[in-house]
């Protein structure tokens, strides 16, 4: 199981690229999410505030994408393809770390993870976040 200390290393796969992150409420803030992008992407991700995220190496290497309504960067190695990070849409003050890019983290860590509705987002409905399921791993006796 993770540690609850909040600030983490991190790297993408091929290494060219190396962060440490301070995690705004520890593995609190973990989710994933129901977008057309997340969904895809299937990341499990954490909190972590503006300025949390600092690249220690290979900024020249990461890359972004935006999409939708073209607010938000999700920063990605563009050797290795790895999803790093990302500026989160309904509160443009915190990034989404990917959790699997931790050291010593994996997402199946966790055996439970909030989903949350990002088909239904709360920057295109005005209402409130709702959570749309759980994803629960179950390890193998």
């Amino acid at each position: 199981m993770v540690s609850v200390t909040n600030v983490r290393a991190g790297r993408c796969h091929c290494g060219a690229v190396r962060f440490e992150v301070s995690l705004s409420d520890g593995f609190n803030s973990i989710r994933r999410c129901t977008c057309s992008y997340c969904r895809m992407r299937g990341a499990v991700v954490v909190m972590a505030e503006m300025g949390g995220v600092e690249i220690l190496q290979g900024e020249e290497v990461l890359t972004t994408y935006r999409f939708h309504t073209g607010s938000v960067q999700h920063f990605f190695c563009s050797r290795c393809g790895i999803y790093t990070h990302h500026q989160r849409r309904s509160n443009q003050n915190l990034h989404a770390v990917n959790v699997a890019c931790l050291d010593e983290v994996s997402p199946f860590d966790f055996l439970e993870v909030p989903v949350m509705d990002g088909v239904h987002h709360t920057s295109d409905t005005g209402k409130p976040p709702r959570r749309a399921g759980t994803l629960r791993f179950v390890p193998r006796a």
